[in-house]
């Protein structure tokens, strides 16, 4: 009893894993992606604060391995590293190869190209003199150095050799090394307060590798100092992959789901106490992304089958020219209209003069822009006195889920500015991710994974970074584009945005009414006070 006892406490006290790495499934499916030979997994040989940051150790438990990838993680939230195709040696050899080191067998290979004699003699890293005859050109361009995060945000970059380097095949008192552009550690690093390592290598990326245009600061932070060095043992195979546990929750999706969501839309009907009969919804966002898209797309689900009102397509500039103030119908129109407008460019498109105008009502609908002559109040149709139920209710911004990071930093700077009137006017503002399908393959190929996908999560928390705006205002989503009939997952997502949309603006116009009756309260309260004054000095006379 005694025993069962003591076995059950042990079973609550929670033991590290040293045994698994930190390297996640998207940096595996990544290298994966960038070895290119298949399937591949990954088996943990070594790392620095289970094993300690000592050489010999190093060789002990990864030399004759086959593939390794060394994966480095700096306190910075960088994580970078190195491919080898080849086995680590201890030999001690100095051989010639490329950006990485080759078996002594590849020197008999008759597919290697010859060179001439070569003498190695003493060098700034403390080899002996060699001379060896009819050393090769080792073309292993399998072997590369790679980023996969800097500064906390995944950055995707691979180095491929670029000219041959002369080497060392596991010196003996080296811990990994992949040329003159990498080199982690020598002999032993002590970790330093028990925070990091300070290795004593260097990185120096270009000399024999690609560099894209980078340094190795823009990889390292600048410095050797890691939190964690790990090198993975890669062979051929499926990984079993733990099932991903979804970043968003949202009911299962089925046709019940389908129907609620619609229900909620069709039913959706704003307060009356403001004389509104519907609420207003403003598309903004770059050229391309999907805005007006997003109209037809909800049109096409609330009609039960795919339609086309909007103008769309591809272009250098926008399409959509004009303001335009659609209505939603499914048999009856429903109550909340989508207002399209021109996409956003960094030297054309809506200023924010017009973006004030838009919001407050003043624009009517199919007005035409015209860059040459900005509307004004003294145009014809000019609204100067819009009530609450023409003004803009809620703002949506469209961005592109697999160009985030290639917004041009103007563009981002005129979304800003216009954020600053909508804060100020107290419009809530949100995002539609699209194209969500282009961003990841595992949605391409099935759109209910989009919340189990860390490259859209990704993309979301990008998007939130650069609007200011919370995570859960990022709504992705995937519009109607090649498709000849409505697919239910599609739908679901598209109206799980809608729906989180008009429950923004609800919260809007609660908002309005509440300040509405706290200006009524205070402007009683200011006549009854003028009322009593004006009695008081009657008496008084």
């Amino acid at each position: 009893m005694a025993e069962h006892a003591l076995i059950c406490i042990v079973g609550l006290i929670e033991i590290p894993d040293t045994m698994a790495g930190q390297l996640p499934e998207k940096y595996m499916d990544q290298l994966e992606s960038w070895i290119g030979t298949g399937p591949k997994t990954f088996t943990l040989l070594y790392k620095i604060t289970r094993d300690g940051c000592n050489a010999t150790t190093f060789h002990q438990m990864c030399d004759n391995q086959g593939p390794t990838v060394t994966v480095l993680y700096n306190q910075q939230g960088s994580v970078y590293g190195g491919y080898e195709s080849a086995s680590w040696t201890s030999s001690d050899d100095f051989r010639e190869g490329i950006l990485s080191w080759t078996r002594r067998d590849d020197f008999r290979n008759p597919n290697v190209r010859l060179t001439s004699s070569v003498n190695f003699g003493q060098n700034r890293y403390g080899l002996i003199d060699r001379k060896i005859s009819e050393v090769r050109d080792i073309q292993d361009r399998n072997s590369f150095l790679f980023q996969l995060k800097y500064s906390g945000s995944d950055r995707f970059t691979m180095f491929s050799v670029c000219r041959p380097v002369y080497g060392w095949e596991g010196m003996s008192s080296y811990g990994p090394c992949f040329g003159e552009d990498l080199i982690t550690f020598t002999g032993t690093v002590n970790q330093a307060e028990g925070l990091f390592f300070p290795l004593n290598g260097a990185m120096s990326i270009g000399n024999y590798s690609e560099s894209h245009g980078l340094t190795g600061d823009q990889i390292n932070n600048g410095n050797m100092y890691v939190t964690e060095l790990e090198v993975y043992r890669v062979t051929d195979g499926q990984r079993k992959k733990k099932p991903t546990l979804p970043w968003r929750k949202t009911p299962e999706w089925n046709e019940k789901f389908l129907e609620t969501l619609t229900e909620d839309i069709v039913s959706f009907k704003p307060s009356g106490k403001l004389g509104l009969s519907d609420i207003r919804i403003l598309l903004l966002g770059p050229v391309g992304t999907g805005k007006s898209s997003f109209y037809n797309t909800i049109d096409s689900v609330l009609k039960g089958r795919i339609s086309q009102r909007a103008r769309c397509g591809n272009a250098t500039h926008s399409i959509t020219t004009a303001v335009r103030i659609l209505k939603v119908r499914s048999g009856a129109s429903l109550n909340f209209r989508l207002c399209d407008t021109r996409g956003l460019e960094v030297t054309q498109g809506l200023d924010i003069l017009e973006c004030s105008y838009l919001l407050d009502g003043s624009i009517p609908d199919y007005y035409e822009f015209n860059p040459a002559t900005p509307i004004c109040p003294d145009h014809p149709g000019f609204v100067h006195h819009p009530r609450v139920p023409e003004k803009i209710h809620c703002v949506l911004f469209a961005i592109d889920a697999k160009t985030v990071g290639d917004i041009p930093p103007k563009l981002v700077e005129k979304m800003n500015s216009f954020q600053k009137i909508m804060n100020h006017k107290g419009i809530p503002q949100a995002v539609l991710l699209t194209k969500v399908d282009l961003a990841c393959h595992d949605v391409a190929s099935k759109i209910s994974n989009v919340f189990t996908s860390t490259k859209i999560e990704d993309a979301v928390d990008k998007v939130s970074g650069l609007l200011g705006l919370p995570r859960n205002n990022i709504l992705p989503i995937k519009n109607y584009e090649n498709e000849m009939q409505l697919d239910d997952n599609i739908s679901i997502l598209a109206l799980l945005a809608l729906r989180q949309v008009l429950y923004f603006a609800e919260d809007y116009i609660e908002s309005i009414q509440e300040k509405m009756s706290a200006l009524k309260l205070s402007s009683q309260r200011l006549t009854k006070g003028d009322v009593v004054q004006k009695s008081g000095d009657f008496v008084k006379e």
